[in-house]
């Protein structure tokens, strides 16, 4: 089931005069504590996207060292499970592959939407989830690390990334939920599988789905969401990407 969203944030007023930076960024913060994320949309052509994600916190560089990266499809990844095509991404978080702190906030805006259907971005709120934990799940995965492997494309740019880590980690900023449905090693039996199952059946229950229009900006809390996208057939999508720290 699809949801639309509700945390939507104009950048200009009613009477179409952009929104003071101070109101942006007060009205930007009061969303994203509530929903997790945030969609801005009527984004004027002098919008300086870097430097709003600036104020957020600290850039965290892209796979290939780009701290802008670009998401649109590459050549020769076709054929693997990465964001640089057209296929659809099962829900996950960023940065569980790293051996530092996951990023804590993921932006993308589009330069060149989708024409036709499909090229949504879906996210859905792992906080609830957490909450409904048993207490020995929670143990469980607070305590035992797991290990991670890197996407079969990121792997393609020569980056075979390995990490341990457990799928949530307190931290005195909040908790971190890491996940994925394909690069988390476990075992059959493990606990692990039956989350993946039950959360997995969740996002699909209750995401919201983003579509893009020009210049649109999303914003998410990457330690509190999961999110997705649909497959599309467009080859000219062209989202820009910048990964921001705690």
């Amino acid at each position: 089931m699809t949801h639309s969203p509700l945390s939507i944030l104009s950048q200009v007023d009613f009477n179409g005069d952009p929104l003071t930076d101070e109101l942006l960024m007060k009205t930007f913060h009061q969303l994203m504590d509530e929903h997790g994320y945030v969609q801005m949309c009527n984004v004027p052509e002098d919008f300086d996207t870097v430097r709003f994600c600036r104020e957020l916190g600290r850039f965290v560089p892209n796979y290939t060292g780009a701290v802008v990266g670009d998401v649109r499809p590459e050549p020769g990844m076709d054929d693997v499970y990465h964001a640089g095509n057209t296929r659809p991404l099962t829900p996950h978080s960023e940065g569980y592959d790293f051996a530092v702190l996951p990023p804590r906030y993921i932006a993308l805006w589009c330069v060149t939407p989708a024409s036709g259907p499909g090229g949504e971005t879906t996210l859905a709120d792992t906080r609830p989830w957490v909450e409904k934990l048993t207490a020995e799940e929670r143990e469980r995965f607070l305590t035992h690390e797991y290990d991670w492997k890197t996407t079969e494309g990121v792997q393609r740019l020569g980056l075979d990334l390995k990490t341990r880590h457990p799928v949530l980690e307190e931290t005195d900023q909040g908790t971190i939920v890491r996940f994925s449905c394909n690069n988390l090693i476990r075992d059959d039996d493990d606990p692990a599988a039956e989350l993946q199952r039950r959360w997995h059946d969740a996002f699909d229950r209750e995401h919201v789905s983003i579509a893009y229009a020009e210049r649109d900006m999303l914003v998410w809390d990457n330690w509190r969401l999961l999110h997705a996208r649909n497959a599309f057939s467009d080859r000219s999508r062209h989202l820009r990407r910048i990964q921001i720290a705690a």
